[in-house]
């Protein structure tokens, strides 16, 4: 699982995206840098993606939580389906912020555009900032998000990332939710889901 910190290189504030379930280490990276979180977006509401959610909200006491209001559910019942996988989990606190697409999301002059990307679960989201995509579990290197979860939607996910993910300029480098990144133009033309 990714998690990315990111921040404008000038001021002290990020943006966490996904945190995963370690919570102590991205504390630990956030302070060694001298960053201060913002914002906590969740691409969507899987445990894997969240499990971070709770001990970062405790440790940055004001931090935004941001999520699409189409994931609320998925985020609310997160504890059962990591207890399906016997999976260690600390249930999420409520999003402070609810996402619809379109949005912008900001730490200092770095600003995110919010694109709701769903088909991997019904309130997937990337965010774009000019050269960089943040998928989730949307697209990834050679393959795209696994559709057959609660909530998945094949149609619906090869169409978000033909119509919002691969219209973005070629060199867009794309940070997925899991595994190594990859461009928009190496996965318009290779990847063997989007043919």
């Amino acid at each position: 699982m990714n998690c990315y910190i990111i921040s404008d290189g000038d001021s002290e504030e990020a943006v966490v995206i996904d945190p995963g379930g370690d919570g102590e280490r991205i504390e630990e990276l956030l302070r060694r840098n001298s960053l201060r979180p913002v914002n906590l977006v969740d691409t969507h509401g899987h445990f894997d993606h969240i499990g971070g959610n709770a001990y970062l909200m405790s440790a940055f006491p004001g931090i935004e939580l941001c999520l699409h209001e189409d994931d609320l559910p998925l985020l609310r019942s997160a504890g059962e389906h990591a207890d399906y996988w016997n999976m260690p989990f600390e249930d999420s606190p409520e999003p402070t912020r609810l996402l619809h697409g379109g949005e912008l999301v900001r730490a200092g002059s770095l600003e995110l555009e919010v694109m709701h990307t769903p088909g991997h679960s019904p309130g997937g989201i990337s965010l774009y900032t000019p050269g960089h995509v943040f998928t989730g579990d949307a697209l990834f290197s050679g393959s795209i998000g696994r559709t057959d979860l609660p909530g998945g939607d094949h149609v619906r996910l090869v169409a978000s990332i033909r119509e919002r993910i691969l219209v973005l300029p070629l060199d867009t480098v794309v940070h997925p939710g899991h595994g190594p990144e990859t461009t928009v133009g190496e996965e318009a033309i290779h990847n063997p889901f989007l043919e």
